[in-house]
């Protein structure tokens, strides 16, 4: 049977499941929930009140922000950034080498991944590496996104394409004939112009 453990650093307080193994130095903030067999390797940097699943791989100087959720079975390889309250659906699958060879040494090739503030990768979904996913951005279950996304855009499939657009809260937005939308969940207001959305603040 096991005990959930809180760990204290000199920096923050976070809980760790037993089977679970942090490599340090590691910068963990206050919150943070690391669950069952799960690795968190050395110079990585997750920030507050995150929820990192089960067996989820997390390698050396991989940035993560505040309140991020990684569900089970995802790897975050060098070179891969989340801004806060991103979202990884369950065995998303991120790249950092674009050509990979088992016999050809390409660590000093990584291309980086940035997934921006909000964004959400649904379960199954594969990154490509060297793209950015744009804030609010939702990736449907099983696309595979070979190149950048734009913010607030809904893509889906494989190689992933863009079908709409979609609110901070996720939700789909339909423009009228002024190209204005409103989120049905929160009431707020959008614009699309020149092929970009914002949200009228």
């Amino acid at each position: 049977m096991y005990v959930w453990t809180l760990k204290i650093t000199e920096m923050s307080h976070y809980h760790q499941h037993p089977s679970a193994i942090v490599d340090q130095p590691a910068d963990i903030g206050d919150g943070t929930q690391i669950w069952h067999f799960s690795h968190i390797r050395e110079n990585s940097h997750i920030g507050e009140n995150c929820n990192i699943g089960q067996n989820v791989y997390i390698d050396a100087n991989v940035t993560v922000g505040n309140h991020v959720k990684i569900q089970n079975n995802v790897s975050l390889y060098n070179g891969v950034t989340c801004e806060d309250d991103v979202f990884i659906g369950p065995s998303a699958v991120f790249t950092n080498v674009v050509n990979p060879r088992a016999v050809v040494e390409r660590k000093n090739e990584f291309k980086p991944t940035l997934v921006r503030k909000g964004a959400t990768i649904g379960a199954n979904a594969t990154i490509v590496c060297g793209n950015e996913i744009g804030t609010y951005a939702m990736i449907g279950a099983g696309s595979v996104v070979t190149k950048n996304v734009k913010p607030y855009a809904l893509m889906v499939g494989n190689p992933a394409k863009q079908i709409g657009w979609v609110s901070k809260n996720g939700q789909k937005l339909h423009f009228n004939t002024e190209n204005i939308a409103i989120c049905a969940e929160t009431g707020e207001q959008y614009i699309l112009e020149k092929e970009a959305v914002r949200k009228v603040s």
